[in-house]
């Protein structure tokens, strides 16, 4: 039986879910989708994917909405005069694991009543909660937490991406309960080599 989809999904914007969904894809050979893209088209979240992903197997499912502007999805629409609606926004026919994408964190608006984190009920999909250490990581990870516990979603497990803070990560893991994956260090180089390397440290 096909597992569900694992949504990648972070505690903010720029924390490193594009990253973690390479490693992910190539680790597990899974298909790609990133159903919005708001801004940098020409090189988008799933260009920068497939430029690190080395293995056959990994499809990549084209964008449901590309959006020119590199705003919230929901401002991004109404500047290119669209508007997202949540039943456009339909898996894609594969037979492979499937990895998605989101846009920054789980409350980012995608229309004026439909957030991240409805797409990811919409979808029926697991999450992985992607965290960094940083001043008031502690404070976004565990709202993020609280919110998809309070939603009934299930979460696969956190990844922490960087540089390491025993401290905060201990805390974060002891107060959520949510299954630790792995620890992603900080990459000096970002390669297909190092993304094949970075695998290692996820156990799924």
């Amino acid at each position: 039986m096909q597992n569900k989809p694992l949504f990648v999904t972070g505690i903010g914007t720029g924390i490193g879910k594009t990253l973690i969904s390479a490693i992910l894809a190539e680790k597990l050979k899974a298909d790609y989708w990133k159903p919005v893209q708001a801004g940098d088209l020409d090189n988008s979240d799933t260009i920068k994917v497939q430029q690190l992903v080395s293995n056959t197997k990994t499809m990549f499912h084209p964008e449901t909405y590309r959006l020119k502007q590199p705003f919230s999805p929901h401002k991004a629409a109404v500047l290119d005069n669209i508007e997202i609606k949540e039943k456009n926004i339909t898996l894609p026919v594969t037979a492979n694991n499937l990895i998605i994408e989101g846009a920054g964190g789980l409350m980012v608006p995608l229309n004026d009543h439909f957030l991240m984190i409805d797409l990811i009920q919409h979808l029926d999909a697991e999450v992985i909660l992607v965290s960094q250490n940083y001043l008031g990581s502690i404070n976004h990870t565990l709202l993020s937490a609280e919110a998809l516990k309070s939603r009934g979603i299930t979460v696969r497990g956190m990844i922490f991406n960087g540089e390491p803070n025993a401290s905060t990560e201990d805390y974060i893991l002891s107060y959520t309960k949510i299954n630790l994956l792995g620890r992603v260090p900080e990459l000096s180089n970002i390669n297909r080599e190092s993304i094949q390397h970075a695998g290692n440290s996820i156990n799924l």
